[in-house]
């Protein structure tokens, strides 16, 4: 049993490659499990639910009306959506524009960020009185945006929204 003799001049050892593979890994893996507690990160995907593009409805309100990115400021003070969009005891996710509004009672309407407060995911749906992140499932109250259920430990961060007569906008 011969073999050929080991130069280390040949390449890197195989010590220092695994260590360096381990390290990358170990490297993506924090990064991608990092808790970002600023509420910003990664965008995730919002769902693949039927509504229209860039927004996720529950209950049988029609599809709102989807614009430019709520960051920077773009699109306020344009119509998000008409009042009649939004269920009573649920809301619309409007993931083009990274807002989530609700309506918790009859004429009362909030909006929050749809950036989950744990990891950066986008939040999918709203269901049941819940804001439904889907990446490690959150849940967040529609009065509040107070957490539910975790791992998230921040509420969503509120957005401030105008109602005027039938039309909801951001301010």
């Amino acid at each position: 049993m011969t073999s050929a003799p080991l130069h280390p001049t040949a390449g890197p050892a195989r010590r220092s490659v695994v260590a360096a593979v381990g390290a990358a890994g170990l490297a993506a893996a924090l990064t991608a499990c990092s808790d970002s507690g600023s509420g910003s990160g990664s965008d995730a995907d919002a769902g693949s639910g039927s509504g229209s593009a860039g927004s996720e409805e529950t209950g049988s309100a029609p599809a709102a009306p989807s614009g430019g990115e709520q960051a920077d400021d773009a699109g306020a003070g344009q119509a998000l959506a008409a009042v009649s969009d939004i269920p009573e005891g649920g809301g619309v996710v409007f993931a083009d524009r990274k807002v989530v509004v609700t309506q918790p009672t009859a004429g009362e309407f909030k909006a929050f960020s749809a950036t989950c407060t744990h990891q950066g995911c986008a939040v999918k749906n709203v269901a049941d009185g819940v804001i439904n992140c889907p990446c490690h499932n959150s849940d967040f109250s529609i009065a509040d945006g107070s957490v539910r259920s975790g791992p998230a430990r921040e509420p969503l961060p509120a957005v401030e929204i105008a109602v005027d007569g039938d039309a909801i906008s951001l301010v």
